[in-house]
């Protein structure tokens, strides 16, 4: 209803003072800002062009959100990404919160390139796509009832706009002029504080006439120059309008007689209503009737409009409304000018007839000068007035018909003022106060958004802290038992038929701890396993864990694999090759190690709540571990039942015979000494690595050697040091070999080449 008030308030029939005034208006003109607003949202034209002005301007985060989301629609996730990155700017925009325009300043340029578009076209390509933006957040029913057709749709625009402005304050909006041409052409005139934003227009009015109209619409540029009629520096671009209504679809004889009705009664009823009324819209045939004297009395009228004033040409105040001379005393000095008293705020216009008649059907804002103001008002803020300028033909005279420009009743108090000194048909009543239940529904909006955004942020950064968190916890246990436990779920233990178990320790490891440093002892122990850590990697075994100098690890479990054996026994060789790296604090020699490794069944399971570990119980374990303490310094020791997993696999296995194994009795064991068909570097995983470097020094190679040749075949010597006794020879080989390097009487070849071998 506010809406609909709001906007009835420019359609308000002109109040005559004459019977000969009749508020005809001879440059049928109307005036309207784009930029239109949708509900609860503001919008506002792009920068562009003069930067001087780019850190003055401001917009509200719904245009970003718009062409975030044009973007993503037409062109995809990873085009945002990648234009977003390119800017410079944050991924989310709060709706109600005020952006530099120096942002979708960026985007625009951004775009631009990355969609290899001119600005022209990403400009009108972002009009359409606001049109359509706006109707999927719910406005399309509001924007549909703002005219019957394109003239009185962008009519009512600067109604609604100047409506939305009493929430939003940084709104700053282009302004717009449409006059009729006689052969029924409309000008479209643009102005704006900012250049080369003049082609989103076209892709906002075309959208609008296709959608709500049913017509096509094609606008050409006729000028584009530097305002003069306005103050300040402003760009002034001309559109030519020219509108085509598309013909309506043919209906069926059956769908026409549906919706007039088979019967002939419904025929004939239909035809009497014919007769009584002309066809085409009544409405447009209404002609008011005008009495022929007023009956209003001067007292009456200025108690009833109490915020009006009637000026001359020469801007002379000739009557004003009762209260507007309560708050601007200067008014009741008899022929006063209005421009003494006033500045218009918009439009941005002189202050002369002229001028307020060419932009007659905009809503004019004036603000009170404060230095005309008495002293003791002057710290208060200035009155606001907004209403529409009426130009009374036989008087030649103008009454602007106005309101307190006021947005809730903070403002209100400010003034001094209060409801009473406002008319009761007047809607600034029912504005003010819809207006602050509005403002504070915008604040308690504006700080959900924010906390919605804070919330995402700490979500991302959660997200972060969960995946570190996963990569401790898959370090720590198997990857899926990790997941179980996560869950809640309890893990059961499994049970492994076959499997290969590693266990390792420091030779001497007691006599090296009694002579060093603690700090010593974890540096050494520190290098070597993360050595075996990435090893681990490499041939895909399972780390169980670490006690000490022991370093357990398992090949088929907790997945089980045919090739267990053969990746626990490569590990093993990576480890002996490994340690060659990793020094004896004391004796500054490398470090050795005992390796044992049985193959068997396991059961496997996690074990604890407070620290969970996944271990292995059975025999197979303590056999492995026997094989360790049993072994020898920088040797690996097999079980038998390993020796018979790694048998015909492609590896050199020693027998050492039978020895005395505690707990096991007697058991013929065995030394694994190497693979018969990995080379070290296979082996420790850097094979890319060095196939690359061995393919680069192999060009190399060649690349020197040509580099010989080429100096061969470049000495200065082949020209001037030939010897006499050999010229015979040499004419008698030329047809045998052109590219032979003769040799010289001292036996040597000179070159300016240094060729290094």
């Amino acid at each position: 209803d506010i809406v609909r008030k709001t906007l009835g308030y420019s359609y308000s029939p002109h109040l005559q003072l004459s019977s000969s005034a009749r508020g005809c208006v001879y440059e049928r003109e109307w005036h309207f800002p784009w930029t239109f607003c949708c509900g609860n949202h503001l919008t506002h034209q792009f920068p562009r062009g003069n930067r001087s002005n780019l850190l003055l301007c401001t917009q509200y985060g719904f245009i970003n959100t718009c062409l975030k989301s044009l973007v993503i629609e037409k062109f995809g996730d990873k085009t945002w990404e990648k234009l977003k990155t390119q800017a410079g700017i944050q991924d989310t925009f709060m709706t109600y919160t005020v952006y530099d325009d120096v942002i979708t300043f960026k985007l625009i340029q951004e775009a631009c390139k990355t969609l290899s578009m001119s600005e022209a076209t990403v400009l009108k390509l972002f009009g359409e796509y606001f049109f359509t933006f706006c109707k999927m957040s719910g406005y399309d029913r509001m924007l549909q009832t703002l005219g019957g057709n394109l003239t009185e749709f962008i009519e009512n625009l600067d109604a609604l706009h100047s409506y939305l402005a009493l929430s939003y304050q940084e709104m700053n909006a282009p302004s717009f002029r449409v006059e009729k041409r006689t052969d029924g052409a409309m000008l479209l005139h643009y102005y704006s504080d900012r250049r080369g934003l003049c082609h989103i227009v076209p892709g906002i009015l075309e959208s609008v006439a296709r959608d709500f109209f049913n017509s096509e619409v094609t606008m050409e540029i006729l000028n584009q120059s530097e305002d003069r009629e306005r103050t300040g520096k402003k760009e002034h671009v001309v559109f030519l309008v020219l509108q085509k209504l598309k013909r309506p679809e043919r209906k069926t004889r059956e769908e026409t007689n549906s919706e007039s009705g088979n019967s002939p009664n419904s025929n004939k009823n239909h035809c009497l209503i014919a007769c009584f009324f002309p066809p085409g819209n009544l409405l447009s045939t209404f002609e008011p009737i005008y009495p022929e004297r007023l009956w209003v009395e001067e007292r009456t009228f200025c108690n009833a409009f109490p915020f009006h004033v009637v000026f001359d040409e020469a801007l002379r105040i000739k009557q004003a409304g009762t209260n507007i001379q309560k708050y601007v005393p200067g008014l009741q000095v008899s022929g006063t000018r209005l421009n003494k008293h006033f500045t218009i705020v918009h439009p941005q216009i002189t202050f002369t007839i002229v001028s307020i008649r060419k932009f007659i059907n905009s809503q004019f804002v004036l603000k009170a000068c404060r230095e005309m103001l008495p002293e003791l008002w002057r710290n208060q803020p200035r009155l606001k007035l907004k209403g529409q300028m009426i130009w009374m033909e036989s008087l030649q005279c103008m009454m602007y018909l106005c309101s307190p420009k006021l947005r809730s009743l903070e403002e209100l108090e400010e003034q001094k003022m209060h409801l009473s000194d406002i008319a009761q048909h007047d809607t600034t009543r029912d504005l003010i106060l819809l207006n602050q239940q509005r403002l504070a529904e915008i604040q308690l909006s504006n700080q959900l958004e924010r906390k919605k955004e804070e919330l995402r942020i700490l979500s991302k950064n959660l997200e972060a802290e969960k995946k570190k968190t996963e990569t401790l916890l898959y370090a720590m246990l198997p990857k899926h038992v990790a997941n179980r436990l996560k869950e809640g779920k309890k893990v059961e233990a499994g049970e492994f038929n076959s499997c290969t178990i590693l266990f390792s320790d420091v030779v001497t490891f007691t006599n090296i701890c009694a002579a060093c440093e603690p700090i010593q002892i974890v540096n050494m122990l520190n290098s070597m396993y993360s050595k075996f850590d990435r090893l681990t990697n490499v041939h895909e075994v399972y780390k169980v864990e670490t006690i000490g100098d022991a370093y357990m690890v398992v090949g088929g479990v907790p997945i089980p694999v045919a090739s267990h054996a053969e990746r626990v026994a490569n590990f093993a060789l990576g480890m002996q090759i490994a340690v060659r790296e990793v020094m004896n604090p004391v004796t500054g020699d490398p470090i050795q190690i005992r390796v044992g490794i049985h193959t068997g069944p396991v059961l496997a399971g996690v074990v604890g709540e407070k620290m969970p570990r996944y271990c292995l119980f059975g025999d197979t374990v303590n056999t492995a571990s026997r094989m360790e303490s049993h072994g020898l310094p920088n040797k690996i020791h097999l079980s038998p039942t390993a020796f018979r997993a790694l048998q015909n696999c492609g590896f050199e296995i020693a027998e050492r015979g039978e020895i005395e194994v505690k707990g096991k009795g007697k058991m013929n064991t065995y030394f694994l000494r190497r693979n018969l068909h990995a080379t070290e570097d296979e082996i420790m995983g850097r094979l890319e690595l060095f196939t690359g470097l061995r393919t680069a020094w192999r060009f190399y190679w060649l690349f020197s050697h040509l580099l010989f040749v080429l100096a061969c075949y470049l000495s200065e010597a082949e020209s001037n040091a030939l010897n006499a006794e050999h010229s015979k020879w040499e004419d008698e080989q030329l047809l045998a070999d052109q590219t032979r390097t003769p040799p010289f009487s001292d036996g040597t070849v000179q070159s300016k080449f240094c060729v290094l071998s």
